[in-house]
């Protein structure tokens, strides 16, 4: 071992044994002025910031990083998690910091594999969640062509890509790493909306040593408060326009979740609103709260659709306002006005007839509710407001029913199989309801999975059900089970998943059991991606090149894996259940293989309510949308 990587083994062990970089100084036990690599140099700003996962995979662009990694690793500072594929990767970090709170670097090699984690990263940019990218990169000496790199004679193209998706800062000289530290905490950790960072380590940079670099300048990150309020003025011009109104609807969306139950329900109370959610969100108010009119948009509710479209004022809590949120934004039939609540002026603008309250969501309604508290206001004297929330608790009602004659319709003939297979809602029902006995997270993949499924949820509080509404990424589900063997207190997860979004991501299947992850998966099989098919019909009236005939044993695939414990959800729903408590009490990751109905009977699926703008729709909704004026 040369004297560098000895010093690097102390380095590591006295940081390890006084807690921190900074502490090891301060003792006197860590030299401040060290010969340092700009490798380990990042590896230790990351360090400051908290961030003591890395999952990835190693390649010939990132061997340096993966040395001073080991080291890092043998010393207790750092975690490595190599996994088998850059996308699943990217989603495992994602998911770490959805629902655990944990930030978490996704290193990858060039080329092919910074591609597939640069394409998984538009999950977290969708979601509003801070992850960190290391990409290893091309030479700066131009000596040919790297292998790998983008084939075309210019320089940073890499950098160029991921410019537009989000902050990204080039390592051509290792001294630049303390103003790309400084930039990468400032966006993955904003208060006004965290984004993907990405740093590109050129291949024959990352072992260049900064010889007396100063350790105390590598930025210690400050605590930055998200309690940003709305001016004095707007406030009152918000409690102005709740006075005016008397059919009044709050929709919030993925923004909104860390927003506290007591402080909404406080504001629903105080303004006699119904609160239509959005799919990443339930149980921030209970489902079974008298103003909860469930989820809203095309894939919505009966109840949440009515409160949308009749509601003469909106408040919008923490959403973007994507297309199938609100129906390309012809959900909005009656509303005559609108106060927008977000930290982005841009989002928060993003409807006429708004009033803009830019900040955090919980703050400004802390704000709103005293000021309302103070105005004296009670609805509960307001006959026309407790009109508005009898008219939507019969729809509420009507909903119910809905979805209850779709759970208690348990099979239907599937043409393609030649017999009768259970439902896909009577499966979702049964699965969430067992979810919710053992306090299990639910994540559901993309497709009809998805839209089925966070119609069916009924989360009695926040953070028990994860789904990627944002990008609507195929394989995240199965793939963001392994947040949960990667954080010290893990949840119990279930990702609800179907054939085809299984088959993009199935490396959890040696991941988890290489990790000790437990949890499970319920693949729900229909040989098709049934959500475009659906689309398809309602659309055009046929169905092409969105289904197969191909016959898959995942039981068997599966049980390939030592370690994966597979079970038949069989033929009815007391088999199911059976295969669910015996999957749940398995200790490693288990799999749940049901075959589902698909198929035009509308007793096969939760239905949709409206259109939005895609495919021949376009034009009516676009005429629509132009009519409302929004």
């Amino acid at each position: 071992m040369n004297i560098r990587k000895m010093k690097r083994v102390e380095r590591a062990e006295i940081i390890a044994e006084s807690g921190s970089v900074t502490e090891g100084i301060h003792s006197g036990k860590l030299k401040q002025f060290q010969d340092i690599s700009l490798s380990e140099a990042l590896v230790l700003g990351l360090l400051n910031q908290g961030v003591r996962k890395y999952v990835g995979i190693f390649g010939h662009g990132t061997t340096d990083v993966g040395e001073v990694l080991r080291v890092y690793q043998d010393a207790g500072l750092v975690e490595v998690y190599n996994v088998r594929n850059e996308t699943e990767a990217s989603h495992a970090a994602s998911m770490l910091r959805w629902q655990y709170g944990e930030h978490a670097a996704v290193f990858t090699s060039i080329g092919p594999g910074a591609m597939h984690a640069f394409a998984g990263s538009l999950l977290p940019k969708s979601n509003g969640l801070g992850v960190y990218y290391i990409f290893g990169d091309e030479t700066t000496h131009n000596e040919g062509p790297n292998m790998q790199q983008i084939p075309i004679d210019k320089q940073d193209l890499f950098l160029s890509m991921t410019s537009i998706m989000s902050g990204s800062y080039s390592l051509n000289t290792p001294e630049a790493v303390f103003t790309a530290l400084k930039r990468g905490y400032s966006t993955v950790c904003s208060p006004l909306g965290e984004s993907p960072f990405f740093f590109h380590l050129p291949m024959n940079i990352q072992g260049k040593v900064m010889e007396n670099m100063n350790l105390s300048e590598l930025p210690i990150p400050a605590k930055l408060s998200d309690k940003i309020k709305t001016s004095e003025e707007c406030c009152a011009e918000a409690v102005s326009l709740i006075g005016k109104y008397k059919k009044i609807t709050i929709k919030a969306g993925g923004g909104a979740r860390e927003m506290e139950p007591d402080v909404l329900k406080r504001f629903l109370d105080l303004t006699g609103a119904v609160y239509v959610h959005g799919p990443q969100i339930p149980g921030i108010l209970p489902d079974e709260d008298m103003r909860n009119m469930t989820v809203g948009g095309s894939k919505g509710s009966i109840s949440g659709n009515f409160a949308m479209e009749n509601c003469e004022l909106l408040v919008v809590i923490g959403a973007r306002g994507v297309c199938q949120w609100d129906s390309s934004g012809t959900s909005w039939k009656n509303t005559k006005e609108i106060i927008n609540i977000n930290t982005r002026l841009e989002d928060a603008l993003h409807y006429n007839r708004s009033l803009p309250l830019v900040g955090n969501a919980n703050e400004i309604l802390n704000q709103l509710n005293e000021a309302l508290a103070l105005a004296g206001a009670d609805p509960e004297k307001d006959a026309e407001k407790k009109s508005w929330l009898e008219d939507c608790s019969g729809k509420r009602q009507e909903w119910e029913a809905f979805k209850g004659d779709r759970f208690i319709t348990s099979h239907l003939f599937d043409e393609k199989w030649g017999r009768e297979l259970l439902t896909q809602p009577a499966v979702l029902n049964e699965a969430i309801d067992f979810a919710m006995k053992v306090d299990a997270v639910k994540i559901f993949d993309a497709g009809d999975v998805q839209a089925n499924g966070f119609q069916a949820v009924k989360d009695q509080r926040p953070k028990r059900t994860f789904t990627d509404t944002g990008s609507s990424y195929m394989g995240f589900a199965v793939s963001a089970l392994l947040a949960s063997a990667m954080t010290d207190r893990p949840d119990y997860p279930i990702a609800f998943t179907g054939d085809g979004s299984f088959l993009m991501n199935p490396q959890i299947l040696l991941d988890a059991v290489q990790y000790s992850l437990r949890g499970m998966i319920l693949l729900m099989d229909n040989r098709r991606m049934a959500a475009i098919s659906g689309l398809q019909e309602a659309q055009y009236g046929k169905v092409f090149a969105t289904d197969d005939q191909v016959e898959v044993d995942y039981i068997q695939l599966a049980s390939s894996f030592k370690g994966v414990k597979t079970f038949d959800g069989g033929s009815s729903l007391i088999e199911l259940r059976k295969a669910l408590k015996s999957a749940y009490e398995y200790k490693g990751l288990s799999l749940v293989y049901v075959p589902v109905y698909s198929g035009a009977d509308p007793l096969g699926g939760l239905g949709v309510f409206g259109n939005w703008n895609v495919g021949n729709w376009c034009d009516a909704v676009q005429k629509e949308k132009h009519r409302i004026g929004l």
